[in-house]
């Protein structure tokens, strides 16, 4: 198989087991209303990261591509952003969250160099 090919699907992969990790976590946190907003706005934003860049692999221009990396790139970040905030406000364990975040980052990281790589070509 192509390297290529290999990395694209290694990334599909990796932005999908991330959402359902997400989810799952969700699920086992103590409700309140605060938690049912951010985890609301979590969810959608982990899972149009996932969503968006499958959409961008299958993109029919380059213009399309870089379009789309631009919004997995932006909800990449705010993953990571709404992480972060049940993370500070203690609403979620740290030591479930910390795998998360680093995997979140380094999402976000990948699909911002791919979008700018898409960009220079």
């Amino acid at each position: 198989m192509n390297t290529k090919l290999e990395f694209i699907e290694s990334i599909k992969n990796r932005t999908k087991q991330l959402a359902v990790k997400i989810i799952l976590l969700y699920n086992q946190i103590q409700k309140t209303d605060a938690t049912r907003i951010i985890g609301k706005q979590l969810i959608r934003s982990v899972t149009s990261t996932a969503a968006n860049y499958r959409a961008a692999c299958i993109a029919r221009s380059q213009k399309e591509f870089f379009a789309k990396m631009s919004i997995v790139s932006e909800e990449a970040d705010e993953t990571l952003f709404w992480l972060e905030l049940l993370k500070d406000t203690k609403l979620a364990p740290e030591e479930k969250l910390k795998p998360l975040m680093a995997e979140s980052l380094e999402v976000a990281k990948i699909v911002s160099k791919a979008r700018k790589n898409a960009k220079a070509n």
